[in-house]
């Protein structure tokens, strides 16, 4: 207790040296933060603008659909399971869609096509589908035989506001699927290969078109946190307690995403060693430069029986003390950086839209790791770094030091 009051009372005695050893820890951890938040704020926008406005946070199927999807790997009752789902803490809304392949033809032109079969209101309260629609109208509420064409399948098919377009594909009984119907609007989700083959038709127009009535493939849950989307599917998989369904988070049914958002993480792990490595030769410098200066003081302490265990803890006390008072400054000050740039962030240098959403701004995330992450690498890296100025200071020889001035 007592070498640790000392080493208090010393930090103070040379205080441009000890300003200097604070604003190099201060710094530290203020970057790392600012580092950390803005990695996490940057994807995790992204990551649930993707999901929030396209895949939905979690996707519910049929068991195997997500391996071999088929026509008849379908959810009965489906509007059962969707107030199941709704009853769930922290679910802000469900959506179900129909997915089926088939030939749509427009004069002499013809495409592969993916038909997607929509509740146009549950879906525009879900992933906000309406706000994809860049030219001609959205789906009415009620089925009306009207369809919705990706940008790049009108553009194959030269398609037109107002065209009638057939679709011929095999109805769940084996039966031929065919009917007219009219274009009325253009849909850019921000995946040209998916807008190259996507047919949106009304759920109910899909389900009578492909013979499976009261039946959907798939149903999107979007809950109102993305950091909710683990403890929220274990809670509909208790909820559901069904075998025959397949209950995955964003992480499973959109796993190349989810790998490459990953992996560009980790490049924020660079910036963060560069600073750590940065504080720590800082601190070495210092502490070393410290070590030196007082040579003298060190050996008087060990003429009069210091141990050099007591020298070396006093030093490392000197240096856990300094690292303190930085990390709690950069703390108040990083915090406040965060949540300001979490709310406002900085403009983009030019903003893009994509899949019906705008990005402008670069927006920040104030969370726990950002904190401790820093707080516990630039002390770990204040630590080991004083070490050796430490044992320095320890072996340092009564009588040599003596002479010292």
């Amino acid at each position: 207790m007592l070498t640790f009051r000392i080493a208090w009372r010393n930090i103070f005695r040379q205080k441009r040296r000890t300003i200097l050893t604070v604003l190099s820890i201060f710094g530290g951890f203020t970057l790392s933060a600012l580092s950390i938040g803005w990695a996490d704020g940057t994807y995790n926008r992204i990551i649930d603008m993707f999901t929030r406005n396209r895949l939905g946070h979690i996707q519910i199927h049929a068991t195997g659909y997500l391996d071999r999807p088929s026509l008849y790997k379908n959810i009965p009752d489906y509007q059962q399971v969707g107030g199941e789902i709704a009853d769930v803490p922290g679910v802000q809304a469900w959506s179900p869609r129909l997915y089926a392949a088939g030939l749509a033809s427009i004069g002499d032109k013809s495409s592969g096509v993916q038909v997607i079969g929509i509740d146009p209101e549950r879906e525009n309260i879900a992933t906000h589908f309406d706000k994809q629609v860049t030219e001609g109208k959205r789906l009415p509420r009620e089925p009306e035989h009207q369809v919705l064409l990706g940008k790049g399948l009108a553009k194959t098919l030269k398609a037109g506001i107002g065209d009638s377009v057939v679709i011929v594909s095999q109805a769940a009984d084996g039966s031929i699927a065919n009917d007219i119907y009219a274009v009325i609007g253009i849909v850019e989700s921000g995946d040209m290969a998916q807008d190259r083959s996507s047919f949106y038709l009304h759920l109910k127009d899909a389900q009578n078109l492909f013979v499976l009535s009261g039946v959907v493939h798939e149903i999107v849950v979007i809950v109102d946190k993305l950091n909710q989307v683990s403890a929220i599917t274990e809670q509909i998989r208790a909820r559901l307690d069904n075998p025959g369904f397949d209950v995955e988070p964003w992480q499973v049914f959109a796993r190349s995403f989810y790998i490459a958002m990953t992996a560009d993480k980790k490049g924020s792990w660079i910036m963060l060693f560069v600073v750590i490595l940065i504080v720590a030769i800082g601190v070495l410098n210092t502490v070393l430069m410290t070590v030196l200066e007082r040579t003298r003081e060190y050996g008087v302490l060990r003429a009069v029986g210091t141990g050099p265990g007591q020298i070396f803890r006093l030093v490392i006390y000197e240096v856990f003390l300094m690292a303190c008072i930085g990390i709690v400054i950069g703390a108040i000050l990083s915090l406040g950086a965060n949540y300001a740039l979490s709310l406002h962030g900085i403009p983009m240098p030019e903003t893009f839209t994509y899949g019906g959403v705008e990005f402008s701004h670069y927006y920040s995330e104030v969370n726990a790791h950002s904190f401790y992450i820093p707080a516990i690498t630039v002390m770990l890296a204040a630590m080991i770094i004083s070490i050796f100025p430490a044992l320095k200071a320890a072996r340092i020889e009564p009588a040599r030091a003596l002479r010292t001035h």
